[in-house]
């Protein structure tokens, strides 16, 4: 790679695209480079690279070995393919280095001054950001402030055992959040049991928490261990808690008192060690009131409560989970990465997605079918959203 001057024919500073996700190589590279010749522009996926480089100038771009989304060697391709004007460096290569080293980006004694740029500063046009808010949690996309929220709350609670109730509406990632919680936790490596409280028939969820012996109720032809045994030594996500029975209520609230479970049929009693998540998308303190929920039972769950965000209230988070989801199915199609437009990421900002984020992977998937062999995702494949 040829060492790149600093300033191009027009006198404008030259701009380096960065894409990666660890948030102290953007800063040390901030801190490397001469502001008055370069300026950074920051992301955090190969999807966001090749549509910022289909309306952007950029001279330079340095990508990291491990993108979340797409394949960083294929990424490069397609930018030598596509705009063979801009030099391609991987992270920690003696192109990267040249690159750093070439003439006028070493910053030298000018380095305090990018240090102590404004968070945010805009310079020709392009925002650097210092601050990249908390980590996301494992298997999460999105860094709006109220995500963020959530990201610290859980990473504060994972180590731990207290019991962590998830409120927030259907769709929102509740289920994924608890998973990162335990995945984080101590626990990681023992199991992490779902139960969809919801999707059990009242007369089956007794037997499907805590067991039976054979012949404990018609059709008990064997004994059987109940989930919440089977979670020994790790998690239990009581998905959809608002919607235990009143009569299996006291139950449950003896198990997180005092750790034991009994088995239908049985006089047997098993002492379980067992880190309780709870989720729900249901008004439980309204629940309270109307007398279909103990109020004992919710304060057992909700030591540790935690708010997923509805999708409306974080619209900064729609277009990078959009372009994650669709990067997923390029990768699952095994077809060359398709993009977003801006009109359509216009369209996606604007719709209230009522269903959160289930509905948004949905309304992708259905547009990457109908593109068919387009790479762009035209507003049109979302015709539905009207």
């Amino acid at each position: 790679m040829a060492a790149a001057s600093s300033f191009q024919p027009n006198g404008r500073k030259k701009r380096l695209l960065i894409a990666s996700t660890d948030h102290d190589l953007w800063l040390r590279i901030s801190r490397q480079m001469d502001p008055h010749c370069w300026e950074i522009v920051k992301v955090r996926s190969g999807a966001e690279v090749l549509h910022l480089l289909e309306s952007e100038e950029c001279q330079a771009l340095l990508l990291d070995r491990w993108l979340p989304d797409l394949d960083a060697e294929e990424v490069g391709e397609i930018v030598r393919r596509k705009r063979p004007g801009v030099e391609v460096a991987f992270r920690e290569s003696a192109e990267a280095e040249r690159l750093l080293a070439s003439p006028g980006f070493a910053a030298g004694s000018t380095a305090p001054a990018v240090e102590c740029q404004p968070a945010g500063a805009v310079s020709g046009g392009a925002a650097v950001h210092h601050d990249a808010g908390p980590e996301a949690l494992p298997g999460m996309v999105g860094s709006s402030e109220a995500l963020g929220r959530v990201y610290r709350l859980a990473r504060l609670v994972a180590p731990r055992d207290t019991a962590v109730l998830l409120t927030g509406e259907t769709g929102t990632g509740k289920e994924l959040v608890a998973c990162a919680i335990h995945g984080l936790s101590p626990r990681a490596q023992r199991p992490f049991v779902v139960v969809n409280c919801a999707a059990i028939p009242e007369p089956l969820l007794e037997s499907e928490l805590f067991g039976h012996t054979r012949g404990a109720f018609t059709g008990a032809l064997q004994s059987r261990l109940g989930r919440i045994h089977s979670a020994h030594g790790g998690t239990l996500l009581l998905d959809e808690a608002g919607d235990f029975p009143a009569g299996l209520q006291a139950k449950i609230l003896r198990f997180l008192q005092n750790g034991e479970v009994q088995r239908l049929g049985s006089p047997d009693v098993f002492r379980v060690d067992v880190r309780v998540i709870a989720a729900t998308n249901a008004n439980l303190k309204a629940r309270i009131a109307a007398r279909q929920f103990r109020e004992d039972l919710y304060y057992r769950l909700a030591v540790f409560p935690i708010h997923v965000p509805p999708l409306r209230d974080r619209a900064e988070d729609i277009v990078p989970l959009a372009r994650h989801v669709l990067g997923s199915l390029c990768r699952q199609a095994k077809v060359p990465p398709k993009w977003l437009p801006p009109g359509t990421c216009s369209l996606l900002r604007s719709n209230p997605w009522p269903g959160n984020v289930r509905e948004l992977q949905h309304s992708v998937e259905r547009a990457f079918i109908l593109c068919g062999e387009e790479q762009a995702l035209l507003p049109e494949f979302f015709s539905f959203l009207d």
